[in-house]
């Protein structure tokens, strides 16, 4: 920011300030001016003059912060002053103008223009009192007078224009800075939601499955050392590839790009069999049914159908209780693909955490590309996860 600029700022916010000192200069110029100028040797003639003067020249102070009050005052001085027969106290008569010009610049518009009738209408007073119509000088003064208030205004009129134009970029300016924030605070948002999805994704998946090893480990050691021996190796299993899943997660928020940062295919539908294995691998009663055609899915969506079964089935391992049977199905409809995990376990009676993370977390990977997630109870008891996306028109089928 220059200087220039610096001080119109500061001119801005002092307006009083600034404009009473302007006042207070001009005092010390017209007073003794107009004295001298409006006297005839009487020293009543001394005291009016000086009278006039004042009320001109005073309410200049507040020609800024108050234009309508100051332009009237100023207006119905020298009004007072012609019809009192008042010799014109130049320069403090100039008053006027620069209150015309203040009220066009700062007044509302009706202010404006009737300060403008009022000087014209001033003017042809002007005329009638100093002569009368019938001599040229006072028709030229007159018109004289005139054309200056015409003038000022008009300058007044384009300062106006300009100080509204500058106000409205900075209150567009203002406004775009707002939005900005609020996009980069719903941006902020919606990433860290996004952020909290795959946390919990990787966390909670890999901790329930460590968890369920371990509890069925132990129960085992007794009685089958090579079953709590295979549990162990599928707790290191989960635990390497969570770590793995982690960091890899960890580098791509921090921008790491090191060489020996490994980065493989997000799972897509297409993995929920894979997944379906893993889970059997770790004693879990679970099948899969497909039915229809497979097609491509957007970006992401394959991604979203795949999380949905990891939490559904996470959620199985967590509360439908000992050796549940499990069911996956994925059906292609013609317009969407439906995904539904279903058991026979606890059902409604299931203890809960409490938190709800894992089915907030589906319905918000869903709703971004339009789907919908439904859980609850099923009939006859157990559980049940259903959740359907829609598929583009047009999708081809996938080469498996």
């Amino acid at each position: 920011m220059t200087s220039w600029e610096r001080l119109l700022r500061w001119d801005e916010a002092h307006r009083f300030v600034v404009d009473a000192t302007i006042a207070g200069m001009l005092l010390l110029v017209t007073v003794p001016l107009s004295i001298v100028l409006g006297t005839a040797g009487s020293y009543a003639n001394v005291q009016v003059s000086a009278v006039f003067t004042l009320a001109l020249v005073v309410p200049v102070a507040w020609r800024r912060v108050r234009p309508t009050a100051s332009a009237a005052t100023i207006y119905s001085v020298a009004l007072a002053q012609m019809l009192f027969g008042t010799p014109l106290l130049f320069p403090a008569d100039a008053m006027v103008l620069i209150a015309l010009y203040s009220v066009t610049v700062h007044g509302p518009r009706w202010a404006h223009r009737v300060a403008m009738v009022g000087a014209l209408l001033g003017s042809v007073l002007l005329g009638l009192l100093l002569r009368g119509w019938n001599d040229p000088a006072a028709v030229t003064a007159a018109v004289f007078t005139s054309v200056t208030a015409l003038a000022v205004w008009a300058f007044g009129l384009v300062r106006r224009s300009r100080r509204e134009r500058i106000e409205a970029l900075e209150d567009r300016a203002r406004r775009l800075e707002v939005e900005r924030d609020q996009q980069t605070q719903i941006a902020t948002a919606a990433e860290r939601a996004r952020i909290a999805r795959e946390m919990h994704d990787i966390v909670a998946h890999s901790l329930t499955v460590m968890i369920a090893q371990a509890d069925g480990g132990r129960y085992a050691a007794s009685a089958d050392p090579s079953a709590a021996t295979r549990a162990l190796g599928t707790i290191g299993e989960t635990g390497r590839a969570a770590l793995t899943d982690m960091r890899r997660l960890l580098g791509v928020l921090r921008g790491s790009h090191a060489p020996s940062l490994e980065f493989e295919p997000q799972p897509a539908e297409s993995d929920v069999g894979t997944l379906v294995d893993q889970m059997r691998s770790n004693g879990m009663r679970v099948s899969i049914v497909r039915m229809g055609t497979p097609r491509t899915l957007p970006p992401g969506a394959g991604l979203t159908v795949y999380r949905i079964a990891q939490e559904a089935l996470t959620n199985v391992l967590k509360h439908a209780g000992p050796d549940p049977l499990v069911s996956v199905l994925v059906q292609w409809l013609p317009d969407g693909i439906v995904l539904e995990v279903s058991d026979d376990g606890r059902g409604a009676s299931a203890d809960s955490d409490g938190l709800g993370q894992g089915l907030l977390g589906m319905r918000e990977r869903a709703t971004m590309f339009a789907g919908t997630v439904s859980a609850g109870p099923r009939p006859g008891g157990g559980f049940r996860v259903r959740a359907q996306l829609p598929t583009p028109p047009g999708s081809t089928q996938e080469n498996r």
